[in-house]
């Protein structure tokens, strides 16, 4: 599973990060950076619920 941000939407509050610290990571320019290409199955929960969070809906996911 990929994580794809549209950083267009994206306002860095950090509720992924929060919720995923392995998969994001909000620079100190208020950017977000995901830290992993492919989301394993170990993290794939934590993946959901930080796109659950997103109050933008910026986080979704390609098989």
């Amino acid at each position: 599973m990929k994580v794809v941000v549209d950083y267009d939407l994206c306002e860095a509050n950090a509720l992924c990060m929060k919720a995923a610290p392995e998969i994001f990571r909000v620079e100190d320019d208020d950017t977000l950076t995901v830290l992993i290409d492919a989301v394993p199955g170990d993290l794939k929960e934590k993946a959901y619920e930080a796109a659950r969070l997103c109050p933008r809906q910026a986080i979704t996911y390609e098989a």
